[in-house]
């Protein structure tokens, strides 16, 4: 009986703990689903001008394996935006697992200046070459200069140009192309092929052995079924393997494609205005 009492206060202690924390949680700025490399939730940009951003940041990532997000909100409000910023960073889990070579670059466009209205947040790996200060220079030479013109696509994509340039004169550890997580995929594959193969050849076998007790049978319609056969089973095989992506996709972030691999971060960075 004991035991079932400690075992019943420790769940009742447990629901009190996780209740608190969703109302201490229930004031704070949500943070939004990790789908796409550039996350835009009040339109600083236009369509092309994401797109030519996320295509930026997945051929970077292709070439280096380093994650770099951008984050667009409108106030992260009550919290600073360092505060927001890490709880951002601890979700999403930007960059690779013992790597930390994840990058965000967070835009608050109505915070209040105490706030801070931008922020680049950096992993573990990386700030030893994008230090503090160097990213404080980016955004405040780089990035608000096109700001204060209201040219925000303009001073993404330099910022974007300046983290890349800097990150590039570290070597990290190379890029890896992740293996298909689909179930039996790979085994599924490599089968095909041979099971059409084995029709075709029994279709063969059973088209001699027909010929020779009814001659009259025309060939070529056996022929015919054959080709029908094996080409449906080679189009099987070849929708089965379409729609494989390097690195969790590269395509904007259509379908939730993207994702984080697991980086760390301890709060190194810089903020910023305009």
């Amino acid at each position: 009986m004991t035991f079932f009492r400690h075992l019943l206060t420790g769940l009742l202690l447990c629901l009190c703990l996780s209740a608190t924390a969703q109302h201490l949680d229930a004031g704070l700025a949500p943070v939004p689903p990790l789908q796409a490399r550039v996350t835009d939730q009040i339109g600083m940009l236009n369509i092309g001008q994401r797109n030519a951003l996320e295509n930026t940041l997945a051929a970077y990532e292709q070439r280096t394996g380093n994650q770099i997000a951008i984050l667009l909100v409108h106030s992260t409000a009550p919290e600073t935006i360092e505060q927001y910023s890490i709880r951002v960073v601890d979700t999403w889990k930007l960059g690779r697992k013992g790597v930390d070579d994840g990058v965000l670059l967070l835009v608050a466009k109505g915070n209040a200046g105490a706030a801070g209205r931008l922020r680049i947040e950096t992993g573990r790996g990386v700030q030893g070459v994008l230090t503090d200060a160097q990213s404080k220079r980016v955004l405040q030479d780089v990035i608000a200069p096109h700001f204060q013109q209201n040219d925000f696509y303009g001073g993404l994509a330099a910022g974007v140009a300046a983290i890349t340039s800097l990150l590039d004169t570290e070597t990290f550890a190379a890029p890896t192309r992740q293996a298909d997580t689909r179930t039996g995929s790979t085994l599924v594959d490599a089968l095909i092929p041979f099971v059409f193969f084995a029709f075709f050849f029994l279709i063969i076998m059973i088209r001699q052995r027909n010929g020779r007790r009814y001659p009259t049978h025309r060939q070529d319609d056996w022929g015919h079924a054959a080709g029908v056969i094996l080409g449906s089973g080679i189009g099987m095989g070849q929708r089965h393997r379409g729609g494989g992506s390097f690195g969790g996709g590269f395509n904007g972030g259509a379908g939730g494609g993207f994702s984080g691999r697991g980086g760390g971060f301890d709060g190194g960075g810089a903020s910023g205005n305009w």
